[in-house]
């Protein structure tokens, strides 16, 4: 959900995330925001401070402190400020309220739909408990693999890779669409990034027989043989 009271910043916000595949539900004041809210649960909420009809903080605040059952509110709903008061003391207001992100306008789109990808992430993360695929378990919430009785150190965009391929383990995915999602690239780009990261991963989740994470030449990888 968007809620932006400037009409063109609020066409704008639409119009490039619609194209980048989200539903979106425009909200131009805070009631509209709560309401949207309360019937139709958004995974995420864009929203200003400067309403017509009330503070944007004051939404944020109703939001956080709701219970969750009378007020049918998700009290755990993410949210980004996207606002023009870039103070010191503004940011600092809105992350106590529990914002999960603050961004200043004037802003620029592909910056905010990587913070948007982000927040989102981090919020399937907490929802989402271990997974094992094959000899291998990812426990998302704490952050932690194994390889059978093995714990795998890994680093951020190496669990973040994984994470993806272990989605759907013996699909091919194309190198582009992981550049996207793990990397946040939008357009084709010559880079070796993808290929180093998912050889150190082959490396460290088997480092005697590297029999995961596979280069499917010329395509992508998968993680397991399908």
């Amino acid at each position: 959900m968007v809620c932006e009271d400037d009409a063109p910043t609020l066409d704008l916000l639409r119009d490039h995330l619609t194209a980048d595949r989200f539903a979106v539900l425009p909200a131009p004041t805070a009631s509209d925001a709560l309401r949207l809210c309360r019937y139709n649960q958004p995974d995420l909420l864009l929203l200003d401070l400067a309403l017509p009809d009330a503070s944007g903080l004051d939404v944020l605040r109703e939001i956080r402190e709701a219970d969750g059952v009378t007020s049918r509110f998700d009290p755990g709903l993410r949210v980004i400020v996207l606002t023009g008061r870039g103070a010191e003391a503004d940011r600092v207001r809105g992350l106590d309220l529990g914002a999960d992100d603050y961004v200043v306008k004037p802003f620029h789109y592909q910056e905010l739909r990587a913070r948007v990808v982000a927040v989102l992430r981090r919020g399937l993360e907490e929802r989402e408990g271990p997974c094992r695929v094959g000899e291998i378990v990812i426990d998302t919430g704490r952050r932690k693999v194994w390889v059978g009785e093995r714990v795998v150190e890994l680093s951020n965009k190496e669990f973040a890779l994984l994470r993806v391929l272990a989605s759907k383990p013996s699909h091919v995915f194309l190198k582009r669409e992981l550049l996207e999602t793990v990397w946040g690239y939008r357009s084709p780009v010559r880079t070796r990034t993808l290929d180093s990261h998912a050889s150190r991963l082959r490396r460290k989740l088997d480092p005697e027989h590297r029999r995961f994470v596979i280069n499917c030449w010329a395509h992508g990888y998968r993680l397991i043989d399908g």
